[in-house]
């Protein structure tokens, strides 16, 4: 995963580490109150003002590795802010810079109707206590020497979701926030983060269940050239999973069904969006609800895979691993029969495994389920590719068909706009709420640039099976790939 602080990413990793080991030994409820006095050890405090705020901050992240809310309250939304962590961050979103020239106008004090700026010894004052944020005194400043400070949180959410309450405490608006993700790694406090599932699928492992891991495509490059998916299917063997499938797979799946509705759809001149991005699906449903009829009935690549085990073996408990966090609100979301049961990203998984020793380890790259077009689904453009070669295949013409590619949330929103009022020059919209697609997930090990190369080698590696005659090898009979 890829952030701007290395100190966050390491605390975060130690906890689930912690968290997950202490489960794998059935110690975790003897163990929670100690973690975060193993992990803060003191006298001396390392990263905040005192070992105290420290160990609140660790004891808030434990409860968020075990599932819960960090502060007790109740919260269906995967997506949470750390109260204790969140404290450290500045208030003040208007702030007087060395550019003051303490003018004889007073232009920012006039304009303030908050009586929130006064003159100190060298430069205006705006007191935190008393702005409302309106930004008329960084307006009418002459020498532009007032600064709107944006907290990087509200700066980086798509829907205007964060607010912050009267100690300027971050508030996530549930109605409104699609839980992209987009705020757990822009904060340079580390104040907000997601509930995890790992208790419960290693609970559900100890018990004997048949849990069976399904990897998402974006998965593939992120570990090196020499981790394929026959690496994560032996790693997540040895760490109590059942079975592996790769989810390139549901894309397939995905891609052939929603191929059929487009063509249907572009044959009667409706515009129609795609589902498979949850984020995306969270925005429709909560900013555009007008538009729920113009998206794609298709369930997502990680439903199709869920469904196909489900049809197999009833008792499946089927368990998605991959960079995103949305999938973890899809999972939860009890409206789609027989989707995924829990949700692990990347950090999650790989504190199971190093809890319980197991390691990635290179493997030839001799196991697929997919074609390539399932494999490069979670790239930007990939389920467009993948729709269009699944229409060709079945011996449609797609040369008129114009398809809007939104890389990430902002241009998603611009799209939706858009087709809210009639505008939309596109015929289709392919809605990806992180930039460059699944692979630019919040829980990404690495940035794309980096890892596109090796992510290239392994997928040049598969061969050219075809979608639909891929899926020959399938029951698809057996269950339905409609949301409802």
């Amino acid at each position: 995963m890829v952030t701007n602080d290395a100190t966050i990413l390491r605390l975060k990793h130690e906890v689930l580490y912690a968290v997950a080991k202490a489960s794998w030994e059935g110690k975790l409820e003897e163990k929670t109150h100690d973690i975060p006095y193993e992990i803060i050890p003191g006298p001396q405090a390392t990263y905040r003002c005192c070992i105290y705020k420290e160990r609140e901050i660790i004891r808030q992240r434990v409860r968020l590795a075990e599932g819960k809310c960090p502060k007790g309250k109740n919260s269906s939304n995967v997506v949470q802010v750390i109260n204790a962590a969140c404290e450290e961050c500045p208030i003040a979103a208007y702030v007087v810079t060395d550019n003051c020239q303490k003018c004889m106008g007073k232009a920012c004090q006039n304009s303030c109707n908050f009586g929130a700026i006064s003159m100190g010894r060298d430069r205006a004052y705006i007191d935190p206590a008393k702005c409302k944020s309106c930004g008329k005194c960084s307006q009418a400043c002459p020498y532009n020497a007032i600064a709107h400070l944006e907290r990087p949180c509200k700066k980086s959410c798509p829907v205007d979701a964060i607010t912050y309450d009267e100690y300027g405490i971050c508030e996530i608006d549930e109605k409104k926030c699609i839980e992209c993700g987009n705020c757990v790694h822009s904060c340079p406090f580390g104040a907000i983060d997601s509930k995890t599932f790992m208790i419960d699928v290693i609970n559900l492992i100890q018990a004997g269940k048949k849990v069976v891991a399904m990897v998402a495509p974006a998965t593939e490059g992120q570990f090196g050239p020499d981790i394929t998916m026959a690496s994560w299917r032996t790693a997540l063997k040895k760490t109590g999973f059942a079975d592996m499938v790769e989810v390139g797979l549901g894309g397939d799946m995905t891609a052939a069904y929603e191929a059929d509705e487009w063509m249907e759809a572009y044959k009667e001149g409706k515009k129609l969006t795609t589902s498979c991005c949850p984020a995306f699906v969270n925005m429709i449903k909560k900013h555009f609800p007008m538009l729920l009829d113009n998206m794609s009935t298709t369930v997502s690549p990680m439903c199709a895979v869920s469904r196909l085990l489900k049809a197999m073996d009833p008792e499946t408990i089927t368990v998605f691993i991959g960079p995103c966090i949305a999938k973890k609100s899809e999972a939860l979301d009890l409206n789609v029969k027989d989707n995924a049961d829990y949700v692990l990203n990347l950090e999650e998984v790989n504190a199971m495994m190093k809890a319980k020793g197991v390691e990635l380890e290179p493997e030839p790259n001799g196991y697929q389920e997919s074609s390539v077009f399932g494999k490069r689904f979670g790239n930007g453009g990939g389920v467009t590719n993948a729709v269009l070669e699944c229409m060709q295949e079945a011996g449609e013409n797609t040369d008129g068909i114009k398809v809007a590619k939104c890389n990430g949330a902002v241009e998603c929103k611009k799209a939706l706009l858009m087709l809210r009022v009639g505008k939309l020059p596109e015929d289709f919209v392919e809605g990806m709420a992180c930039v460059g697609g699944c692979v630019g997930g919040p829980s990404k090990r690495k940035a794309e640039n980096e890892f596109k190369k090796d992510r290239d080698a392994l997928i040049g590696q598969a061969d050219g099976r075809k979608v639909r005659e891929n899926l020959k090898n399938y029951p698809m009979d057996q269950f339905s790939m409609h949301r409802h």
